[in-house]
């Protein structure tokens, strides 16, 4: 990880009464790094400033979704699949993705810039389904509303 990194994480570190409560968001910093993934170094070098083990940062990191294992595209798409979302629809969304970008949920698009995601929660029942986009939550979403979205995720670059 880059010195500014580091201090950032130590920074995070002072403002909990211990350290391990700061991994969350280290590991959001070193993954913002790293291309928006989390190599296998990614969790020693968070463990290494926190003093944790790697072991510990990586039960955090599978834990929750906002964490990838994996590389990811240049802009994500994640689709909300759990109770309330999945009755309003959420599988209908998911698949009107999966055939505007060609591919399946997990994989990338070809060139590389769209990962689509199904998730277990983004948070917004009240007004589901929800989809979120490079991190910008979008609610409720119909499978009308994915060509819309897709070109103008497209668009951003």
């Amino acid at each position: 990880m880059t010195p500014e990194t580091y201090e950032r994480i130590q920074k995070l570190r002072r403002t909990y009464p211990r350290s391990r409560s700061a991994v969350m968001d280290a590991l959001r910093l070193v993954q913002a790094e790293h291309g928006g993934w989390l190599p296998p170094e990614a969790f020693r070098e968070v463990a290494d400033a926190l003093d944790e083990t790697p072991a510990y940062c990586h039960s955090i990191a599978t834990f929750y979704d906002m964490y990838h294992l994996e590389p990811v595209g240049t802009h994500l798409v994640e689709v909300c699949t759990n109770l309330s979302c999945a009755l309003a629809g959420a599988q209908a969304v998911l698949d009107a993705f999966a055939g505007e970008l060609d591919v399946r949920p997990g994989e990338t698009t070809e060139d590389g810039e769209v990962t689509l995601r199904a998730i277990e929660c983004a948070g917004g029942c009240g007004r589901a389904p929800v989809v979120v986009v490079d991190h910008v939550y979008h609610e409720p979403v119909r499978p009308a509303d994915v060509p819309g979205l897709v070109e103008e995720l497209r668009g951003r670059g």
